[in-house]
């Protein structure tokens, strides 16, 4: 299949969490034969920390401005099999109308922020990437998030078709490897700021390193404002290109997930980082939200914390004990959240989609590849 997709970014991750799920995404549909044409607007802050310049097996088309975009995006459409408007394009409503007047077998919308725009939405505020038709003339629409998320997409923005296409991480990329010096903590947190990720990144990393002050804790990201209530052995990167979270995760004992407020309150909505780190053999502590048990096992493959005691008592773990929960998270990983396994789903729904109408008329169901069963 040729995939035509016009999203955020695939080509910098900062300040971002889609390129790197889309570059997991794209290596894999490339093993699998399929190629992705990949749309991205072109702007500073992306092109001052961009460190991916082309899609292997694919195309990346970067742009000044739609109307720049246009001809090319015609282009690609008339023979793609598949054309995908993402959330938080920069111009996904100019999109969406190319990709629903296109030739194109399958329209579909993937929506990586579905609590953020279900919340954004509901307060009457606009999108970019949502017109005031909503969802329903696609022929598929994908959610990162998964469970009530679905009936909202549905029951609120008319999606006629809906499923899950959650986070996923690529192993030949996030994998364990020699720690670095400079990255080591007892507990460290990797995540772009945001506000409402505030209050529980104090619970869960400041106030313990408070109590801990002979423990070293590291945060890792963009946009932390000179307000942040630092602490003497709490330390900062600013930013990390994708080719040094190996490294950032594997120099910790224990690593942190935090989730967003409106991505919490939802449920069924893991952060990429969590298959990530995972991935790269470190313990996770995390916040706890409905259907966190559905991709890891609390107790057993991963750590929960509501507050700074249960935080401490994590980080006061021995090695022994969280190296098993470490080796038990990345061998489900694994085998359940690895692009490969993704791009495998993407493939069933895009064709599902493409065929529903003699699907539903003859009432068979869609047999799930082999990697897929069970």
């Amino acid at each position: 299949m040729k995939i035509v997709v016009f999203g955020l970014s695939i080509s910098s991750t900062w300040g971002n969490g889609h390129a790197t799920l889309w570059r997991g995404l794209c290596r894999a549909l490339a093993r699998r034969g399929h190629r992705v044409v990949f749309f991205e607007h072109d702007v500073p802050y992306y092109a001052g920390n961009r460190d991916l310049f082309e899609i292997p097996g694919g195309e990346l088309v970067l742009y000044q401005d739609w109307a720049d975009a246009i001809p090319a995006a015609e282009r690609h459409l008339a023979d793609a099999d598949a054309g995908m408007v993402t959330s938080y394009c920069p111009h996904g409503i100019e999109a969406t109308e190319l990709v629903l007047g296109s030739p194109a077998a399958c329209k579909a919308f993937y929506d990586l922020d579905t609590p953020v725009t279900l919340a954004r939405l509901s307060a009457g505020e606009t999108t970019t990437y949502i017109g005031p038709r909503g969802l329903g003339d696609f022929d598929l629409v994908l959610s990162y998030t998964g469970g009530p998320a679905l009936d909202a997409l549905r029951d609120l923005l008319g999606a006629r078709r809906v499923a899950p296409l959650y986070g996923s991480v690529d192993p030949e990329v996030h994998r364990p490897v020699d720690p670095a010096s400079h990255y080591h903590a007892d507990l460290s947190y990797l995540g772009t700021y945001a506000e409402d990720r505030q209050a529980a990144l104090e619970a869960l990393l400041v106030d313990p390193a408070r109590r801990m002050p002979d423990r070293r804790f590291l945060i890792g990201g963009a946009l932390y404002p000179e307000a942040f209530p630092w602490s003497d052995n709490i330390f900062f990167v600013r930013h990390l290109p994708a080719a040094e979270h190996p490294a950032f995760f594997s120099s910790s004992r224990l690593t942190l997930n935090v989730t967003r407020q409106a991505m919490a309150q939802m449920g069924f909505c893991p952060s990429g980082r969590l298959f990530e780190a995972a991935a790269c053999g470190v313990p996770i502590l995390s916040d706890t939200w409905d259907g966190l048990d559905h991709f890891f096992e609390p107790g057993s493959e991963i750590l929960i914390a509501s507050d700074t005691a249960g935080a401490v008592e994590a980080i006061g773990r021995s090695d022994a004990d969280l190296r098993r929960i470490a080796d038990r998270a990345r061998e489900r990983t694994l085998a359940e959240h690895t692009a490969d396994r993704r791009a495998a789903e993407l493939e069933v729904e895009l064709e599902a989609a493409v065929n529903a109408g003699a699907w539903a008329a003859s009432g068979a169901e869609t047999a799930l590849p082999a990697e897929l069963e069970g």
